[in-house]
């Protein structure tokens, strides 16, 4: 056997060894769920739940190595900032520093990650999509302190 069908079939051999490594897709259930405006959760979902919440729709190369190590792991990172899952367990000041926060993402450009959106392009936003973000989070920044969607009283999120 020459070198390159020795290293070829080392290649295939690892190609295939990897695609028995565990990846975890759970998606634990959703505990308090966004409470928005239905508008803004009909944004979200289209750009924002594959990732920050536990809504994930697990796509066919979420399953295939190396690609399901990326996805598990943007998923994983993106729960770690926010969980759109746990919304409403949120204190209404970490809610409408989120709002800020996701405005201005998708404001610079940020989110949708430019990767994501090269496979899923729906995530894409929209010129009205964006407006309608830019709003939710101008209402944020212009309620009198301790005034917001009803939560208030929920205990301090870990973030």
């Amino acid at each position: 056997m020459n070198i390159l069908k020795m290293v070829g079939t080392g290649l295939i051999a690892l190609l295939a060894g990897i695609q028995l490594i565990p990846v975890d897709r759970d998606n634990p259930p959703v505990t308090a769920g966004f409470d928005g405006p239905p508008e803004v959760e009909a944004v979200l979902k289209t750009a924002c739940y594959n990732c920050h919440s536990n809504e994930t729709d697990w796509p066919w190369y979420a399953y295939v190595a190396p690609m399901k190590f990326a996805v598990a792991d943007h998923v994983e990172e993106g729960r770690g900032e926010f969980n759109l899952s746990e919304w409403g367990s949120f204190t209404q000041e970490f809610k409408d520093h989120l709002r800020h926060e996701m405005w201005e993402e998708v404001e610079e450009g940020k989110m949708p990650l430019p990767n994501y959106v090269w496979l899923h392009p729906e995530a894409v936003l929209s010129r009205e999509q964006k407006e309608t973000l830019r709003q939710w989070s101008l209402q944020a920044a212009q309620k009198p302190a301790g005034e917001g969607e009803g939560d208030a009283g929920h205990e301090e999120h870990d973030h």
